[in-house]
Formats: C-alpha cells, sequence, structure tokens
C-alpha cells in the first residue's frame, strides 16, 4: 500500500497544532482556583500599544504608506473595543491627517496626495465614525464622496477599488457599507451588485473575490454583508455558504480563511460575522431548507443549561448551550422577507435591531478561547498565530472577533452578554459590541446614524 504523502501543508497544521496544544496543555494544568488570574484581557498593554502606534510609527512601517488611514482604522477600532478613549489633541490630529487623505474629487486615499480608493476610503470613513466628534463627522465630503462610489461602479454590476483598478467583492462591500452608513445610497449605486456577487458564489457554498476564484473567509464577509446591505441576500445559497463556514473552525478554536489553510486569528471576525450575520437570516435559510417558520422554541439566553458551574464552564472553553442548528421564534417573523424590507438606506439600523431566534453556528467559547490564550500577546497587541509577530491589523479583527464571539447568545441588540457566555472573568475580558456589517463600534453606529439622517 502507498504510504502517505505528508505535504509541506500538512507539516505546518501540525507544526500550529503542537503550539497550540502545548499553550492549552499549561492551562489545563493550572488549577481551577487559578485560572482567573491567567484568562485576562490585557487592557491596558493593548491600549499602550495601540495609542503609541498613533503617535509614532517605525521606518518599518513605510511600506504601508499607501494604508495610512487602515492603520487609524485598526488602531481607532480597537481602542474603542477597549472601551479607551484617546486625548482631544490626538482626536483632532487625527481627523486633520484624514481630511488631508481627502481627495477633492472625492474618496479616500491611502495619504495625503494619494489616488482616491475605496479600500482607504471605507478605512477613513469607519475611522471618523470611531472618532464620533461632529468635526470628525462634518469633515466627510458626501457629495463628492457620492460622485466617487458613481465613478467606481462597474458595467458588470460590481465596482472597481479605484480608477481603472480590479472589480472584485470587496470593492462593492466597501461601496455599499460607506454609502449606506453615510446615508447617500441610492438605487443607482445598487444596481447590478446582486448578480455580480451571486457569479462570486462557488459550488463550496463561500464566496470569491471574483467569479471563478476560491472562497474565501474574507469575500465571503463581504459579499454576505454587502447582500443584506441591498436586501437581496435571499439570492444566496445560504445553506450552502453556513456548511461551507462552519467548518472553517479548526481544532485549534480559531477560523481558517479557506480549506485546507491553517487558523489565522484575523478570521474571528471575517468568519465569526459571517455566522453572527446569519443568526439573524433564519427565516431565510429555512425558506431555502423547504422548513416550516412556525416553530416556536426558546431564546438564545433560555437554552437549556448545563451541569457545569459558569466558572467551569468558561474553564472548559467550550460553551455547553444545546447544539441546535434552526431554533426559530416568532418574534421575527416577516423581517427577512423582501416585501417587508426596509428602504434602503435604513438596512443596517433595520438589520442589527431584529431578534436573534438562531443559536450560534460556531463553538463561540472556543473562539475566545483561542484569540486570548494564543493570539493575545502579553505585552500587548494580538497575532495571527503562535509563532508569529503582533500587528495592528491583527489587533483590530482579533478584538472585533472577540466581540462578535461574546455577543453572539444576546438575543436584542444592546444587550450585555450573560457570564457564562463570556470566556474568563466578566468585567475583565468583556469588550464593547460591534456591528457586524460595518464593523464599528455599535454606539459609534448609532451616533453616526443619527447624525447623518438629520442632513
Amino acid at each position: 500500500m502507498e504510504s502517505r504523502k505528508v505535504t509541506k501543508t500538512l507539516e505546518d497544521q501540525w507544526v500550529v497544532e503542537r503550539r497550540v496544544r502545548e499553550i492549552y496543555d499549561y492551562f489545563y494544568s493550572i488549577s481551577p482556583n487559578s485560572l482567573s488570574d491567567l484568562i485576562e484581557l490585557e487592557r491596558d498593554k493593548h491600549f499602550d500599544y495601540l495609542s503609541q502606534g498613533l503617535r509614532k510609527l517605525g521606518p518599518s512601517f513605510s511600506v504601508l504608506d499607501a494604508s495610512r488611514p487602515w492603520l487609524c482604522y485598526w488602531i481607532l477600532h480597537s481602542i474603542a473595543l477597549l472601551g479607551e478613549s484617546i486625548d482631544a489633541k490626538l482626536e483632532n490630529d487625527a481627523t486633520d491627517f484624514l481630511n488631508r487623505c481627502q481627495d477633492k474629487d472625492g474618496g479616500y486615499g491611502g495619504g495625503p496626495g494619494q489616488m482616491p480608493h475605496l479600500a482607504t476610503t471605507y478605512a477613513a470613513v469607519n475611522s471618523l465614525i470611531t472618532l464620533g466628534k461632529p468635526e470628525a463627522l462634518s469633515s466627510i465630503n458626501r457629495e463628492k464622496l457620492y460622485t466617487f462610489l458613481l465613478r467606481m461602479k462597474d458595467a458588470s454590476g460590481g465596482f472597481r477599488m479605484h480608477d481603472g483598478g480590479e472589480v472584485d467583492v470587496r470593492a462593492c462591500y466597501t461601496a455599499l457599507s460607506v454609502a449606506n452608513i453615510l446615508n447617500i445610497v441610492d438605487d443607482e449605486l445598487i444596481h447590478g451588485v446582486g448578480n455580480y456577487i451571486l457569479s462570486c458564489q462557488t459550488y463550496e457554498g463561500g464566496i470569491a473575490g471574483e467569479p471563478g476564484s476560491e472562497a474565501h473567509g474574507g469575500y465571503t464577509f463581504c459579499g454576505l454583508a454587502a447582500m443584506i446591505l441591498i436586501n437581496e441576500v435571499n439570492r444566496l445559497d445560504l445553506p450552502g455558504l453556513i456548511d461551507w463556514v462552519v467548518f472553517r473552525q479548526g481544532v485549534e478554536g480559531g477560523f481558517q480563511g479557506r480549506t485546507n489553510k491553517l487558523v489565522d486569528g484575523c478570521y474571528s471576525f471575517w468568519q465569526g460575522a459571517v455566522v453572527f450575520l446569519i443568526q439573524r437570516l433564519n427565516l431565510v435559510v429555512h425558506e431555502q431548507l423547504g422548513l416550516s417558520n412556525d416553530l416556536s422554541t426558546e431564546s438564545a439566553d433560555d437554552s437549556s443549561e448545563s451541569e457545569l458551574s459558569d466558572e467551569e464552564e468558561h474553564l472548559e472553553g467550550t460553551s455547553s448551550h444545546v447544539q441546535e442548528t434552526f431554533p426559530l421564534g416568532q418574534e421575527g417573523a416577516g423581517q427577512d422577507n423582501a416585501s417587508d424590507s426596509p428602504k434602503i438606506a435604513d438596512t443596517g439600523y433595520e438589520f442589527i435591531n431584529r431578534p436573534i431566534a438562531m443559536l450560534p453556528l460556531f463553538d463561540s467559547m472556543y473562539l475566545q478561547q483561542y484569540v486570548l490564550l494564543c493570539s493575545q500577546i502579553e505585552v500587548g497587541g494580538f497575532r495571527d498565530k503562535p509563532g508569529k509577530g503582533r500587528d495592528y491589523y491583527h489587533t483590530c479583527y482579533c478584538l472585533s472577533g472577540l466581540s462578535i464571539a461574546q455577543y453572539s447568545w444576546t438575543d436584542e441588540a444592546d444587550s450585555p452578554p450573560l457570564p457564562r457566555d463570556v470566556f474568563g472573568p466578566y468585567s475583565k475580558c468583556l469588550l464593547e459590541q460591534v456591528h457586524p456589517l460595518f464593523n464599528v463600534g455599535l454606539d459609534r453606529y448609532y451616533e453616526a446614524r443619527k447624525y447623518f439622517s438629520g442632513l
């Protein structure tokens, strides 16, 4: 019989599993009474790491010269998730810098004087919304930005990232996210987008960056979120998407971005948010599966209790909730149907305020364990996986994914999670809640919506 061939991919997977196992073995070898001191979100150290990066970056960051609004977003959003804030001078400096990145013809470039780009436009707008002050919000030239978005519109129905740039699902999402949150979205912007994204859903169930490519976690989030924002999510094969995404959570507890790839902390958000969004699409999922929508079940917070104490659940690192796949409640009836759709500009608000009637389709406690024990760096910041270094990108998306996991069992927006649903000491580990469609703090989203709705 032919021996099994060991590939480089398999060798790398074994290395990651061994490193993660060593961390978990050490963790579980400690007395339960001492574990609460070990499980902690290093808030002060993370804040120091982040605020230092906002003030000054070393020469090695010159390679990210065209991504400076992204650095602002990764850092500012991470600080907001920690429940912290920066001083007034730093806020003003950040607002002024981002304003200098704004092109005279609309959109934001990667730095002052650079070509406007949809990715950095998304990062800049989210940064200004996170700053939240009227000076920050009023600095956005919405009229010129709308013109820029229209200019990026492609005949395929999708969007280009920049003048002469690539057309992909990421461009569709960033354009629609910005248009929706700034209250400038209209039928002309969304025309044909659904057809383009639908052409990118693959045989695996996930969504690729462009037609014919491989399903990918980041593009799947972008595609799903965009389809929700334009009220066409019912056109996607959601059961197929679910079948793909639930198998992306690996033995380590974190998510991989693609089939047969290594775990990566950033997918705590990209994949975790996909599952979180699906929890509010129960009626569409049931309709596509041919199931009745008249089932009545208890809500997520009333699910069966475990024989383990809250502390024991946290230390086990996995949720003890009953793993029902598609429970339904009556309160969400009719909200997923196209006939009951809100106007496009209100989609983000309507969506986040839907009651959740579907239990999480991933192990939220295991994901939190991976982020806190394997991705967190003791001196501040987060990393991809054990053996890698920290960076602002992974800090942002590890914290965003941690927030998604913590709030995945709450059945209403603005409701805090129960202590049993948070890995580690509640007061030390709980983060602020994110809006899963835009990945900005939920409170900042509400403030921005109120501001831009009044214009």
